[in-house]
């Protein structure tokens, strides 16, 4: 049995020439990882996976465009640990590792852990208004090619990143539809790493499973 997961990502705005500082009252190191930016001209930034940042590192007046990749989180379960209950790490189409932030290795390789990067900034031109909200939606299940379906809540998530103590978005699992996974405070910059698992807690019949997971970064 293979349950496949795909991931769609959007950008939103395309801010040129930006001067960006670090704030100078960051969160501590327990934290994850979120960076103050400089107001600017309203826009908000979103990357799932592979991502599209021209010219360097958005802390060094990179642009970032949007990006038609999509990438996917999979598992194939052996017969014989169908229903065990033995969790299964997911692997990942996904190659990125460097922050486009400022270019750190953010990520371990995904090839060996499976971690997908999440990142992105919402910008204000002022200092006060409400926070952005980083959510994703799935249909209630996955389906094969025989009308079978599987729970997307069997599938959770392990967020991490190299240096952090906490993660930025929380660990958690889908519950097949949509949730608030994150608010993002204006003119800020966020980031974490997630390790997808099937839960393996049920039998199911034998086929390939899918299911479109859509992260979107919105503001009131």
């Amino acid at each position: 049995m293979k349950t496949s997961l795909a991931f769609f990502h959007c950008t939103r705005g395309r801010p040129r020439g930006l001067a960006l500082v670090l704030c100078a009252a960051c969160l501590p190191a327990a934290h994850g990882f979120t960076v103050g930016i400089t107001a600017g001209t309203r826009a908000l930034f979103l990357q799932v996976g592979a991502g599209t940042m021209t010219g360097g590192t958005f802390n060094n007046n990179a642009t970032p465009g949007n990006n038609s990749t999509v990438n996917t989180a999979s598992v194939t379960v052996p017969g014989a640990q169908l229903g065990s209950g033995t969790a299964q790490a997911m692997t990942t189409s996904s190659t990125v590792t460097a922050s486009p932030w400022d270019g750190f290795a953010f990520c371990t390789s995904p090839a060996t852990t499976g971690q997908v990067y999440v990142g992105g900034f919402y910008r204000v031109p002022g200092t006060t208004g409400a926070a952005a909200t980083l959510s994703v939606s799935t249909p209630v299940s996955l389906a094969n090619a025989n009308g079978d379906t599987l729970a997307f809540s069997s599938i959770a998530w392990t967020s991490s990143g190299n240096g952090d103590a906490t993660p930025t978005i929380p660990s958690g699992a889908f519950t097949g539809g949509a949730q608030t996974l994150l608010s993002v405070t204006r003119n800020t910059w966020f980031e974490s790493c997630l390790a997808f698992r099937y839960l393996n807690t049920q039998l199911v019949p034998a086929g390939t499973f899918n299911g479109v997971a859509t992260f979107t970064l919105s503001t009131p």
